[in-house]
């Protein structure tokens, strides 16, 4: 079963990736922006993802994507770790989120 340990793994294997702890929990970075979070009971994950998306995301598969309610305003998403079908599926949200965040020209050069 996939956990935070295998989040952190991935995020940092993306090109310029920094790990910093916000609000007591680990986030990680490129180029200054913020693409995921591990909340602290590590079950889960927030990444970036248009509001659009996300509502379609969501509703396709509840039970792995939820928006909790102080961050409905917001353009992200979170996702059960335990709900996700395997490394491929954590590793490609992962670096769709990573693609939002990044510089432009990172992430056309980015070969994934």
């Amino acid at each position: 079963m996939l956990d935070a340990d295998d989040v952190r793994r991935i995020a940092l294997s993306l090109p310029r990736t920094v790990e910093r702890e916000l609000w007591n929990i680990p986030t990680f970075h490129v180029a200054g922006r913020m693409y995921v979070t591990v909340p602290d009971d590590g079950t889960s994950f927030a990444v970036r993802c248009p509001k659009l998306e996300r509502t379609e995301l969501i509703a396709a598969e509840p039970d792995k994507f939820w928006v909790p309610a102080h961050e409905a305003n917001s353009s992200w998403v979170r996702a059960r770790l335990g709900a996700l079908e395997d490394e491929q599926e954590l590793y490609d949200i992962l670096v769709d989120s990573w693609k939002q965040a990044a510089p432009t020209d990172l992430a056309e050069s980015f070969d994934n």
